[in-house]
């Protein structure tokens, strides 16, 4: 987001710094050259390369910083291709009509895959990452009603009851503790405000072998990482030869995606990206729709809804009237059995 030339933001921004707190004090901050200022404690927080980050590093998400700057445009939706928009919905059970003209929260905008999405559909976004992926997506969201920052989701820099809607996709999980990363994040929603998480499913087994492979990989350097996980590219033509051999290749192929799990996309780029994603955080947990509808009602969230793939959970931040609540075993049933 570019500055005028009297040192402020136009537009959104000056939505956003209207919101903004001190992480320290949560004092009110003010606009200065080369970044911001709490007016309580005087901490400073600095502008750089046109991201205001309230971080000193990226910690335990360096990873994602080296995957979203290399891979910066692999998953933007273009003219060819509505995937991540397909991911969304399928992820979040929203709508344009959920979104249009609303202030909107993504927390781990990584290079701003859903904040493309989003922004499309009407929506005004700030986006959130611990890592240096907030560069490419302040790059991709530039001409967007968008606006990104680097921020920890223990320690986010906003009042209470600042956003409309807040969404968190395939995220939360790579944080040192999922359930507390969540619970910081009602509190920032306006009474009536809507929030949808999507997170790793524990119900299925297939990833039990990367696990093992995932004490080595995660203290990985990145570079070399990425360059292993390379392989998915020709592995994939070998399961689809062996799926063609008659009697033992589907079964053969079987046992070695289960001893090497891999990403099975069609288009290459994806491929590596996934494996990559999938072996190089430091942290990866997985969970249930009970303990996650849990988390959601200890907050006081209602009217808790799944959406298509698990572990999707929204809910409502209560202004009014009690909503029905799904029950996490109608959850299960109706999209894991």
């Amino acid at each position: 987001m570019e500055k005028r030339n009297d040192g402020t933001w136009p537009g959104l921004a000056d939505e956003v710094v209207a919101i903004l707190r001190c992480t320290s004090c949560q004092g009110n901050l003010e606009q200065q050259s080369g970044g911001m200022k709490c007016l309580q404690c005087g901490h400073l927080f600095p502008l750089v390369d046109g991201v205001m980050r309230f971080v000193d590093a990226q910690e335990y998400a360096g990873s994602f910083g080296f995957q979203w700057l290399k891979h910066d445009r692999t998953q933007l939706d273009d003219e060819t291709s509505r995937r991540s928009e397909l991911d969304f919905t399928e992820k979040t059970g929203l709508t344009r009509e959920d979104l249009r003209g609303k202030l909107v929260l993504d927390v781990g905008c990584g290079m701003g895959r859903y904040a493309e999405v989003v922004t499309r559909w009407g929506a005004r976004v700030v986006g959130i990452d611990l890592s240096r992926a907030v560069e490419a997506a302040a790059r991709n969201l530039k001409e967007r009603e968008a606006f990104v920052l680097q921020a920890d989701v223990f320690h986010l820099p906003f009042a209470p009851e600042s956003f409309d809607l807040i969404y968190s996709l395939g995220v939360l999980h790579h944080t040192p503790s999922c359930e507390q990363a969540f619970k910081k994040l009602p509190g920032l929603l306006k009474p009536g405000g809507r929030i949808a998480i999507w997170l790793y499913s524990a119900y299925n087994p297939w990833y039990r072998a990367s696990d093992f492979y995932r004490k080595y990989t995660k203290t990985m350097k990145p570079q070399t990482l990425h360059r292993l996980c390379s392989v998915a590219v020709p592995l994939y033509h070998i399961h689809n030869f062996l799926r063609k051999v008659p009697l033992v290749g589907r079964p053969t192929s079987g046992v070695l995606r289960m001893m090497i799990p891999m990403s099975f996309d069609t288009d290459p780029r994806w491929r590596v990206l996934d494996t990559f994603d999938w072996y190089s955080p430091y942290y990866q947990s997985k969970h249930t729709y009970e303990e996650v509808f849990r988390s959601f009602e200890s907050c006081g969230l209602q009217d808790l809804h799944v959406a298509q793939v698990p572990i999707s959970v929204q809910g409502v931040r209560p202004d009014g009237p009690v909503f029905h609540t799904e029950k996490p075993e109608e959850a299960v049933e109706r999209c894991v059995g």
